[in-house]
């Protein structure tokens, strides 16, 4: 297990991994638990005829996805959490946290979805009204204007996202006022190191949704041909988030604790004491 150092670009990657392969029964345990009702919600829709039939049970399904994919991520940072400090993650420990923390880590997100999002509405709004004029023959104004909103705007949001990567394990961890004041702590955290940051959760994205992507890609291509085959892959690409969204969560409590130690000291000490103050396994 790496210690809480400042970690290089590829020991957060490696590090994140590791943690994942000593403790992945735990965290598919954990998956199956937060994830099974939307899965197999997800793959009745698939089978029973698509989205287009089953428009409002696939909507539930996302929703109920989402709020799980929270306490998933919380509960995540938990065996993460204790890993670090030597103790052998507890299952019930992990849950407890991770219900604990849905509605703040709701209420940041969506106060970051409205920011990062509107940012997005914006350059959409741009386009539709630029797009129009190109089609009909408009001048070149239009388009630069339109090339300088999706490459700015686009630069823009991505630096946003960045600047509040870590407002889940931030809601989790610290002592916070309110949920949202986990958006400045994030930015803070995150000052000067935005680049680095949106390098490694491209790598990492890479690794937790490619897989995703190719299985569902294999689903449709398959399914024509032979339907058992396509519908297993649908199935496999429906349960694959139960053992990777995991993954996804290390990458990003590492990447918490690096700029905790590279800004404030950060240590065994302070995260033991942050996980007693918690009240659930206190040590």
């Amino acid at each position: 297990m790496p210690d809480l150092k400042p970690m290089a670009f590829g020991e957060v990657l490696d590090g994140s991994l590791t943690i994942f392969r000593r403790h992945f029964l735990l965290f598919v345990k954990l998956g199956v638990v937060a994830l099974w009702l939307p899965v197999a919600m997800t793959i009745y829709v698939s089978l029973a005829g698509g989205q287009q039939q089953h428009l409002a049970l696939s909507f539930l399904a996302n929703i109920i996805q989402y709020f799980a994919g929270l306490f998933l991520s919380a509960s995540a940072i938990r065996v993460i959490s204790d890993a670090y400090l030597g103790h052998e993650p507890q299952f019930g420990d992990a849950i407890s946290l991770g219900v604990s923390k849905i509605w703040s880590l709701f209420v940041a997100g969506l106060a970051k979805g409205i920011i990062v999002g509107g940012i997005a509405i914006l350059i959409g709004v741009v386009a539709a009204v630029t797009i129009p004029s190109m089609a009909s023959g408009g001048s070149g104004a239009a388009a630069l204007v339109l090339i300088l909103a999706l490459t700015v705007g686009g630069w823009f949001a991505v630096f946003v996202a960045c600047g509040y990567a870590v407002t889940t394990p931030v809601v989790v961890l610290e002592n916070l006022t309110s949920a949202t004041d986990s958006l400045g702590r994030s930015w803070a955290l995150t000052k000067g190191a935005k680049a680095r940051i949106f390098g490694i959760f491209f790598v990492a994205g890479l690794i937790v949704f490619l897989p995703m992507i190719l299985v569902g890609g294999l689903a449709g291509v398959l399914k024509p041909e032979s339907l058992v085959s396509g519908q297993a892959f649908e199935v496999l690409a429906a349960a694959l988030p139960i053992i990777l969204t995991p993954l996804l969560s290390c990458v990003i409590t590492l990447v918490y604790y690096d700029l905790r130690v590279r800004r404030e000291g950060f240590d065994l000490q302070v995260l033991s004491d942050q996980l007693s103050a918690m009240g659930t396994g206190a040590y």
